[in-house]
């Protein structure tokens, strides 16, 4: 069984702007280096037409990490996310892909991003599976609540990115 990462952010700029904080090399790489953690890197950007594709490494240390995580994974945590953007009707969706070092698993996510007038809404939707007997469950629930914590922190950053310009 899988758990669910829902999350949902409102940002009062126009659709280009926002896209453009949400997924141009500037603000990812600013964005990696205020809230990336040890080691985050942005491994490949490229855009394609109408969209982009890139993939991040980013770095958790293991004494951010909640108990549960630390007996069962020694060490720091290093997770890869690799997104897609396309352009479709009134904004973008894509998708959404993430492994953590050491865990049998990954995470999955589609992705949407909306002109709704005067706000643009970014939507994260998808399911943490980790494949370890027993204690599979828990662990997944651990890590879909960081990585929501972590969609948190980067819509937090996007407003102020937003903000700023």
């Amino acid at each position: 069984m899988a758990s669910r990462i829902e999350h949902r952010s409102a940002f009062s700029a126009d659709l280009a702007t926002t896209f453009d904080a949400v997924a141009g090399e500037p603000a990812l790489r600013a964005r990696l280096e205020q809230i990336g953690g040890d080691d985050a890197e942005l491994l490949e950007y490229v855009p394609d037409g109408d969209g982009v594709r890139y993939k991040l490494r980013q770095g958790i240390s293991s004494d951010k990490l909640p108990s549960a995580v630390r007996t069962l994974h020694r060490g720091d945590l290093i997770v890869e996310r690799e997104q897609t953007w396309k352009a479709s009707g009134a904004g973008y969706t894509g998708t959404a892909t993430a492994a953590v070092s050491g865990v049998p698993g990954e995470i999955t996510a589609k992705t949407s991003l909306t002109d709704e007038g005067e706000r643009t809404t970014l939507v994260n939707s998808g399911t943490v599976k980790v494949r370890i007997p027993f204690v599979g469950g828990k662990l997944e629930g651990v890590i879909a609540e960081q990585v929501t914590k972590l969609l948190e922190r980067e819509a937090e950053f996007v407003a102020k990115w937003l903000a700023e310009r």
